[in-house]
């Protein structure tokens, strides 16, 4: 997978599948039809994606409830025309549905990374390992995965802590982090992926080590401040986060002081680039 975008669509080498990225939502969409294609011998894939969804929901599956309609561009005509998509798990489970031998190795692939899962609960070290392989193979040195795993543990404790202090809903652990974010780099953390051009990825990853190591001060700020005040709720909860912030901005404010320039950087550890919604160049 080397210089190519580490998506669903590198499981189709030789097939083009169409994708459209939700940057709201931080998810891909692909195109059904695509992906039917790409598993059978079908000459009309429409007509089998119609006749397998029928099957489907007489089965009672729930697929087609998960399938969103989107306009991509035909590969026939260049025209754009609503599609179904469905998201990369729903692709997984369409996968599980195609009753064909191109679908074979795919099953056996998630079968496999089904059972990697398991045995990791069994042994949790085995994920660490295969995370500190991923970094590697990415290029990262040892200092700075070990600088990242601890970066991951500080994390959880902030979390832990929240929780303690009410916080139970995703969205409210998001909230509380983009105010960190915000308070100290004045972008939220979509937007600051944004500014990096990257989606998916992890923004702690591309970021430079003076960028992490703020983000991590915030953090620990806002750790020790909720440790002390003890606050409750998201309302309590966000003015303790901006005031984590708040401590990483004076730090950053003071460097970059001293520096004469910025240190909010748009660089990023991609091997490829985004060059619109539906397609990306490799570099």
């Amino acid at each position: 997978m080397d210089n190519k975008l580490d998506t669903i669509t590198n499981l189709f080498e030789g097939k083009e599948i169409r994708s459209v990225w939700d940057a709201e939502k931080e998810e891909y969409y692909f195109s059904v039809v695509d992906v039917i294609s790409a598993l059978t011998d079908s000459r009309i894939p429409r007509n089998y994606w119609s006749d397998l969804k029928h099957k489907l929901t007489i089965e009672g599956s729930q697929l087609h409830e998960k399938i969103v309609q989107l306009k991509m561009k035909s590969l026939k005509d260049g025209k754009r025309y609503l599609t179904d998509t469905l998201d990369t798990k729903g692709i997984f489970r369409l996968i599980e549905s195609v009753p064909s031998r191109k679908a074979e190795p795919f099953k056996l692939w998630l079968a496999s990374l089904g059972k990697e899962r398991i045995d990791e609960i069994f042994n949790p070290e085995i994920a660490i390992n295969r995370a500190i392989d991923y970094y590697r193979n990415k290029g990262y040195s040892d200092r700075w995965i070990e600088a990242r795993l601890k970066g991951i543990l500080d994390r959880k404790k902030l979390t832990d802590i929240w929780k303690e202090n009410g916080i139970t809903e995703y969205f409210e652990y998001a909230i509380l982090t983009n105010d960190i974010y915000k308070t100290w780099s004045g972008m939220k953390a979509s937007e600051y992926k944004k500014h990096k051009n990257i989606r998916k990825e992890s923004l702690r990853d591309n970021m430079t080590d003076v960028e992490v190591a703020l983000t991590d001060l915030g953090e620990i700020a806002t750790r020790e401040l909720a440790k002390k005040i003890k606050p409750h709720g998201l309302k309590e909860n966000r003015k303790i986060a901006k005031s984590g912030g708040e401590v990483a901005k004076v730090a950053r404010e003071d460097l970059e002081n001293k520096l004469g320039e910025t240190i909010i950087s748009k660089e990023n550890q991609l091997n490829y680039k985004y060059i619109d919604s539906n397609k990306l160049l490799d570099s």
